[in-house]
C-alpha cells in the first residue's frame, strides 16, 4: 500500500507543481476521514488539487459554486413530482459524491453553509424527514477566499471546527511557475491521470489508520499542548475534545504515509498548524482569523518531552 500511496502523491505533484506539502497533508485529511478546508486567493489550484484527488483514488467527483443566492436544496437535492406514477421522486443533489468540492463556501449565506454540517458530521443528511446515507468515503474539500474581500461571510467557529484541517497553497516558487507558463495546461493534464487505488484498498487504509500504534509519552504531549490553549492567556479559548482527536487522527494518518506503524512528536508537530490554527484565536483579537502566531507559540514552548 505504501508504494501505491507514494504513486498517489507523485500523480498529484505532477499536476500541482510545487505544492508537495500541501498535496500530502490533504491525502493525510482524507486517509483520516476528516474534511479539508483551503482559504486562499482564487487561481491558486485549490480545484486543480481537488480533481486529481479524485482522479487517482478513483472517486466520483462533484463541484457546486456556492454563491450568494444558493439554496440548501441546490446541495442536498429535492424531490420532484412525476405525473406518470402520481409520486414524489427524490432527485439527490450533488452532496452525494464520494469527494465534493465546494467551492468558495463563505460567499454562500449561512443558511446553506449549514447544509453541510450534519453531511460532513454524520455521513448523512435528511431531506423531508428522511435520512439518506452519503457515499463511503465521502470528503468534502472546501474553498474560501480571504473574508477581506467582497461579498463573502466568514464561516463560524461551528462550521470551522467540521474541518479537520485547512491550508493555504500560495504562490508557486519560481521553478515550479516557470515550468507551468513552459508546459501544458493543468486542466488538460488531468484528464491523463489514472486512479491507483480502488474503493476497497482505500476502506482498507482509512481502517489501519487507528489501528497506528500512539504511546502514553505521545498522547501526555497532545495533552499538554491542548492544555496549554486553554490555560494560557493569549488563546481566546481552547482546543475542544473534538480537536485533540481530530491532532491524534491527523498524526497517525502522517505517520502512516511515512511507513511507520507508531507516531513520534514529529509526526503531531508536521500537522499541527493545518489542523488547529483555524479554531484558535488570540485573546487580544478574538475576531481575527490568524491562529499561526499561537501555533508557533506551541511548537516553540510545549516540550514534547
Amino acid at each position: 500500500m505504501r508504494v501505491k500511496l507514494d504513486a498517489v502523491l507523485q500523480s498529484v505533484n505532477q499536476v500541482l507543481l510545487g505544492k508537495e506539502p500541501q498535496v500530502r497533508l490533504a491525502l493525510t485529511c482524507l486517509l483520516a476521514r476528516g474534511h479539508l478546508l483551503i482559504e486562499d486567493l482564487p487561481g491558486m489550484g485549490k480545484t486543480t488539487l481537488s480533481q486529481a484527488l479524485a482522479r487517482v483514488l478513483g472517486l466520483s467527483f462533484q463541484r457546486i459554486q456556492f454563491t450568494s443566492d444558493l439554496l440548501p436544496g441546490d446541495i442536498l437535492g429535492t424531490s420532484v413530482f412525476d405525473k406518470d406514477t402520481g409520486q414524489f421522486v427524490f432527485h439527490p443533489g450533488p452532496i452525494f459524491a464520494e469527494l465534493l468540492l465546494a467551492d468558495e463556501i463563505n460567499r454562500a449565506t449561512p443558511k446553506s453553509q449549514s447544509a453541510l454540517l450534519e453531511a460532513m458530521e454524520e455521513g448523512q443528511v435528511t431531506i423531508e424527514g428522511a435520512t439518506r446515507p452519503l457515499p463511503e468515503p465521502f470528503f468534502v474539500i472546501a474553498t474560501q477566499n480571504p473574508v477581506s474581500q467582497g461579498g463573502t461571510f466568514a464561516l463560524p467557529e461551528s462550521q470551522l471546527d467540521r474541518f479537520m484541517m485547512r491550508l493555504s497553497l500560495g504562490y508557486p516558487g519560481k521553478a515550479a511557475e516557470k515550468a507551468l507558463l513552459l508546459g501544458d495546461s493543468r486542466r488538460n493534464l488531468l484528464p491523463t491521470l489514472q486512479p491507483l487505488l480502488d474503493h476497497r484498498e482505500l476502506a482498507q487504509i482509512q481502517a489501519q489508520i487507528p489501528q497506528v500504534r500512539v504511546s502514553d509519552a505521545l498522547v501526555d504531549y497532545v495533552l499538554r499542548l491542548v492544555e496549554a490553549t486553554r490555560t494560557q492567556a493569549q488563546f481566546a479559548w481552547g482546543l475542544s475534545p473534538r480537536a485533540s482527536l481530530a491532532l491524534l487522527a491527523a498524526a497517525r494518518a502522517w505517520a502512516y504515509l511515512d511507513g511507520r506503524d507508531y507516531v513520534i512528536p514529529e509526526d503531531v508537530q508536521a500537522v499541527l498548524p493545518s489542523v488547529v490554527s483555524h479554531r484558535l484565536r488570540e485573546q487580544a483579537d478574538p475576531a481575527g482569523h490568524g491562529g499561526g502566531s499561537l501555533v508557533q507559540w506551541l511548537l516553540r514552548e510545549v516540550s514534547a518531552l
